[in-house]
C-alpha cells in the first residue's frame, strides 16, 4: 500500500479520516502531520502505531521534511482565511519537492466564481489552490465539500439559545443547502484513499443527499424540541447590526453573513450525487443529526 499522509489529523475532519483508515486497514503505511511534537494528541497517534511527522503550514522547511517518502497526501485546507493562500502554497511546493505522487485537497463547493461573487473572500484561495495543484505535475483529486452539517449549529446557536429565542435568524432567504455531515465526508475520504488512482485527476463536488432551506431546518428543530421554532431571514445589514448588539464577535458575524448570503444565492444547492456514489448510500439523515445535537 502507498505511503499516505493525513494533514489536519488533530482536527475534526482529519482525525475522523484517520479513525476510518485505522478501522479499515490498521496503521500500516499511514502517517499523520502534527504541529506539536510533545502534545497529548501526538502521543496518542504514536500509541496507535502511526508514523507521526512534525510540520506546520507556516514553516516550509518543516513540511519538506515531513513529506519525505510520502506518495499520497490528504491535504486538509487551512482554517486561517487571512493566511490560507500562502500556507497552501507552502504545502503544495513542499509536496513537489518531496516528489509526492498524488495530492487530495479539501476545497469548497461553489456555483459561481469571480471577485463580484459573495463567496469570493472565502473561496478565492480555494480556487487558486486548486489551480496551483492542477498545474503542479502531481496527480490530484479535488474534493469540493459542501457546508458541514456541524456548521449549522454555529449559525443557529446551541440548544439553550434556541429555546430562549425560539427563532432561527439568518439572512439565508429561501436558499437550499446540501449540508454534509462531517463523518460522511471523512468516511468518503477513507474510501477514496484506499484506491486514489480510481479518482485520479478528478474534481468532485461532495454534497449531502438532502437539500434543505433553513425554514425546513426550523421545522425539524421544532419537532425535536417540541416547540414552535420560527425562521426569520433579515436583510444583511440588519443581520449584522443585530448580531453586533448581541455581542457576537465581528469575525463570526462576517463569516455567517457570507455563508448565509451564499446559501440565499444558491451557491450551496448543487444536486451532485458524487458523495453518495463514493459511500454507496445516502448521507446520514439531517433529522438524526439535529436530534443528536439538540435533543
Amino acid at each position: 500500500m502507498q505511503k499516505t499522509l493525513i494533514t489536519g489529523a488533530t482536527g475534526h475532519l482529519g482525525g475522523s479520516v484517520v479513525d476510518y483508515l485505522l478501522e479499515r486497514n490498521g496503521p500500516g503505511s499511514l502517517a499523520v502531520l502534527s504541529r506539536h511534537p510533545d502534545g497529548n494528541t501526538t502521543a496518542g497517534f504514536r500509541d496507535r502505531g502511526l508514523d507521526v511527522r512534525i510540520g506546520d503550514y507556516d514553516k516550509p522547511e518543516e513540511l519538506a521534511s515531513a513529506f519525505d517518502g510520502i506518495e499520497v497526501l490528504y491535504f486538509v485546507s487551512s482554517s486561517d482565511v487571512e493566511n490560507r493562500l500562502k500556507q497552501h502554497e507552502n504545502v503544495v511546493s513542499a509536496a513537489q519537492r518531496a516528489s509526492v505522487k498524488h495530492i487530495i485537497y479539501t476545497s469548497s463547493v461553489r456555483e459561481t466564481e469571480g471577485p463580484e461573487t459573495v463567496l469570493h473572500p472565502i473561496v478565492d484561495a480555494h480556487k487558486q489552490t486548486e489551480d496551483r495543484i492542477m498545474e503542479s505535475g502531481m496527480d490530484y483529486t479535488i474534493l469540493r465539500h459542501n457546508l458541514y452539517a456541524e456548521v449549522a449549529p454555529l449559525f443557529i446557536g446551541d440548544r439553550e439559545q434556541l429555546l430562549g429565542s425560539k427563532t432561527v435568524y439568518l439572512p439565508a432567504g429561501d436558499g437550499r443547502v446540501a449540508l454534509a455531515p462531517r463523518r460522511d465526508l471523512a468516511e468518503a475520504a477513507a474510501i477514496l484513499l484506499a484506491d486514489p488512482a480510481a479518482y485520479r485527476n478528478r474534481v468532485l463536488s461532495l454534497n449531502g443527499s438532502e437539500r434543505v432551506t433553513f425554514s425546513e431546518v426550523a421545522t425539524m428543530l421544532g419537532d425535536i424540541l417540541d416547540t414552535k421554532i420560527d425562521y426569520v431571514s433579515p436583510g444583511r445589514e440588519e443581520f449584522r447590526k443585530t448580531m453586533k448588539t448581541h455581542g457576537v464577535p465581528e469575525g463570526a458575524i462576517w463569516m455567517t453573513d457570507i455563508f448565509s448570503t451564499g446559501i440565499a444565492e444558491g451557491e450551496f444547492a448543487g444536486p451532485s450525487d458524487e458523495l453518495e456514489k463514493i459511500l454507496g448510500r445516502k448521507t446520514s439523515s439531517l433529522q438524526d443529526f439535529f436530534r443528536e445535537t439538540y435533543a
